[in-house]
Order: C-alpha cells, then structure tokens, then sequence
C-alpha cells in the first residue's frame, strides 16, 4: 500500500473524527486549516489523514497503545510541518 492510498483509506477515520463529540480537536484543527490557513476542505482532511497515518506508524513500530497527546502535537503543528516537505 503506496501512501496515497494510506491516507485515502484513512479519510474515513478522519470524517468520523469530525463528527464525533470525542475528537474536538480533530474539529478545532480541520477548521482553523480551512478559515485561517486558508486549506481546501479536502486538502486539510488528507493532512489530517497524514497525522492520523504517522500516529499508527508509530503505535505499531513501538507496540504501544494510540497516543492521543502525540496525535494532538501533530495536528496542532500543521500545516508547517507537512507542506514544507
């Protein structure tokens, strides 16, 4: 599986993120990608997509649990730290 079809197998995880009462974060950084960012809708769920993929990456090579604290540092840091590559 290439990383484009990653993180398309990933959107639908992140829509549900996005509506789920337990993720407000998820909402929080989709909205200030698209009104402050100025990210198209589609593209600031990819970069999402794109955290949620490093955060699973990093659970199964550590074996460890999900971490929510380290999915939060990587959606707070964007967009500067995915676009500049």
């Amino acid at each position: 599986m290439n990383d484009e079809s990653l993180i398309e197998s990933l959107l639908p995880a992140v829509e549900q993120q996005l509506e789920s009462d337990q993720t407000p974060y998820v909402k929080a950084t989709f909205n200030r990608l698209v009104e402050q960012e100025k990210i198209s809708p589609d593209e600031a769920k990819e970069l999402i997509a794109i955290c949620l993929a490093d955060e699973s990456n990093r659970m199964y090579i550590d074996k460890r649990d999900f971490d929510i604290q380290r999915y939060q540092q990587l959606l707070e840091n964007l967009p500067s730290e995915l676009t500049e590559e």
